[in-house]
This record gives structure tokens, sequence and C-alpha cells, in this order.
């Protein structure tokens, strides 16, 4: 059989993904996602933090970050600087409730450092110390009823929508951050890791 028209129960499940990806970033606000891009190609110094697997997409973000030569850090590394006024510190948050990323959005604040995040929950206490937010409709197990996901389901467990999406929209943003900064993937490739 072939296998483009093979109806297996990965190929029902694939679809699935595809098709509730494509309906949650459809969604998302062009204008949002290209402020964000604003406000990181300032060229002040990049803070990115997250929990648990979205944890895992903002460091891929920031290992991003760095080969377009940005100066960038990931919150609770050992080598992590103080932050201070002029810093941008970018949260990845499906719910906007997770305590120590409330911490850090309010310790920011309090230095004047602009805070910025990427959460299904605009109403969320994180979302509301933040200065840009990046909305993804997509449904999380901590968000309010009233305002994460805005009625989208998912047949995804837990928060997975939610981490797809973050993992593409900030793909998509180190693309447009390509063609603002006048980078090209070489350039990035020169500045991959190279104690491996």
């Amino acid at each position: 059989m072939d296998n483009e028209t093979a109806s297996s129960p990965f190929d029902e499940t694939r679809r699935t993904v595809l098709d509730e990806m494509r309906r949650t970033l459809n969604r998302v606000s062009c204008e949002e996602v290209e402020a964000l891009v604003r406000e990181v190609s300032e060229g002040g110094r990049i803070f990115v933090a997250g929990a648990g697997r979205t944890g895992l997409v903002m460091r891929g973000f920031a290992m991003r970050l760095a080969q377009l030569g940005l100066r960038v850090h990931v919150v609770g590394e050992t080598t992590t600087p103080a932050v201070r006024s002029g810093d941008l510190l970018l949260i990845g948050s499906g719910s906007g409730v997770t305590e120590r990323l409330v911490h850090y959005a309010g310790n920011a604040v309090e230095t004047g450092a602009r805070v910025a995040i990427a959460t299904a929950d605009p109403g969320s206490p994180a979302a509301r110390l933040a200065d840009l937010v990046v909305f993804i409709p997509a449904p999380t197990p901590k968000s309010s009823k009233k305002s994460g996901g805005q009625g989208l389901r998912s047949r995804q467990p837990m928060a997975t929508l939610f981490e797809q999406s973050l993992g593409v929209m900030l793909d998509a943003c180190v693309m447009l951050l390509m063609s603002r900064l006048d980078e090209t993937e070489r350039d990035m490739f020169a500045r991959h890791a190279n104690l491996e």
C-alpha cells in the first residue's frame, strides 16, 4: 500500500496533530509576533525562561538567538548575569501562573527590564506584568477556563499543542530575525557549538 494513501492509526494521529497546529497558529496575531521580533532585535541582552517542556522549547530558541549573534542567557543557568534596565526577559508559559516565572517577571519589572511572554492565558499573573504578550490559543491544564485556549480543544495530552505551537512560532521568529539582522544560515553555523 502507498504510504500517502494508507489509513492507519499513525496517519489519523498525524492529521489530527497537524490540523490542530494549523488552526492554532492561524489564530496567533501577526502583529504580536512581529512586535516580539522587534523587541528581540533591539540589541539589548535577552533572558529566556520557561518551565518543564515549555522550558525546553525556550532553551532551543535561546540557542538559535546565540547562533544569530545575539546576547542571550537562559534564566537559572549558573553563568546567567543579573537582569537590568534595557534588558528583555522573554517567558514561555502556557498557563502564566507558574510561581517562579511570575516571580522572574516581577523582578525584571522592578529592575526596569522589559518583559515579553508567549502564553495561552493573556489574563494570567505573568501576562499582566508583561509589556508584550503573544497569545497562543491552545488549551493547557492550568489555564483559567475563561481565557486559556478560548474554547479550542485538543486531542493531544496536557499542554502539547501549546508547546508545539510555541516552538513553531519561535522558529518563525528566527527566520524573521535572520532577515531583519541580515544573517545567513552560514553565519549562524559559524557560531554553532564546536565543543562536541
